[in-house]
């Protein structure tokens, strides 16, 4: 079976991985144009591409989907199957029809909840407690396709959504490795999704990283685990911006959301339902991540000091 993979990020490279360990076809892979990076705005390749170059497989990175040229790449390359992870780009109906087997995407949520750019980081931000990878037919809406195979994932009290990121990437491997399988056998049974349980999950944006500590010990723990690693979750202290990367869940109080409860090696913060968000890894502005007891031995933090958004 010839099989064309579209992927851009990290979260994509163990499902190209798993075709080539698998032993397909992969007649070509597609992935985002090269960016400019680092300090020194370098042009780097994608995670994918990087992939693709070391077992050989024909790159191509279209500007455009939309122009005719990437059809008339398909057309050449003639593939009985598309699988698409993370690509990055909305694929028009020539393309995703065009294999004898249509288009398959491996998307990071249980379908049909967290349709959308970021499903992991929001599956943590509102608190899920089991996410996990769903295979589906690609149609032309945003991640509405019939859904095929799904294996679920425990969400941890502190997993974070880099954490969560790595599990689902090595999981969606699986997935689309059993998927194809079912594909040669025929024995697929594709389900619609019920829209009336859908949701969104849009692309993060730094907007969302200021912690509003009024909400519940639970919510503020979410929301710095969901924002990690990036856009990360923030306060602001005596003026100054704290990025705040990790955190559990702490003990009681009875002060004002935002005040410092304890500075004993951690960065112990009211919420608003009395109970503390403990902070355990923080970073000053300019400076590097390091964890909370590293930080107060450097900078002195009052008890009753307030962090605010």
């Amino acid at each position: 079976m010839k099989i064309v993979f579209m992927g851009t990020p990290d979260f994509s490279v163990p499902c190209l991985e798993r075709l080539v360990s698998d032993g397909e076809e992969v007649v070509g892979v597609f992935t985002q144009p090269d960016k400019p990076k680092g300090r020194g705005y370098e042009m780097a390749f994608s995670p994918v591409k990087e992939c693709a170059i070391k077992h050989n497989i024909p790159v191509f990175q279209p500007k455009s989907m939309k122009d005719g040229e990437a059809l008339k790449i398909i057309e050449t390359l003639n593939p009985d199957l598309t699988i698409v992870v993370a690509y990055g780009k909305i694929l028009p109906k020539e393309i995703l029809y065009f294999p004898k087997y249509n288009s398959i995407n491996i998307h990071a949520s249980l379908l049909p909840a967290y349709r959308g750019a970021a499903p992991i980081q929001w599956s943590i931000l509102n608190g899920e407690k089991v996410t996990g990878v769903t295979s589906m037919l690609m149609n032309e809406g945003l991640d509405t396709g019939d859904m095929l195979l799904s294996e679920k994932i425990e969400i941890t009290e502190n997993m974070n959504a880099g954490e969560l990121h790595d599990a689902l990437s090595i999981m969606g491997a699986e997935v689309m490795s059993k998927t194809i399988a079912e594909v040669k056998a025929n024995s697929l049974k594709p389900e619609k999704q019920d829209d009336s349980l859908s949701n969104y999950s849009p692309m993060l944006s730094k907007a969302l990283c200021p912690t509003d500590f009024t909400k519940s010990a639970q919510e503020v723990h979410n929301h710095i685990r969901g924002l990690s690693p990036w856009p990360v979750a923030t306060a602001t202290l005596n003026g100054k911006k704290l990025k705040l990367h990790s955190s559990v869940i702490g003990g009681k109080t009875t002060l004002a959301p935002g005040t410092v409860v304890s500075t004993d090696g951690v960065i112990s913060v009211a919420c608003g339902d009395g109970i503390c968000v403990d902070i355990l890894s923080v970073q000053a502005e300019g400076k590097k991540r390091m964890s909370s007891k590293d930080f107060l031995l450097g900078h002195k933090i009052e008890k009753g000091s307030v962090l605010s958004e």
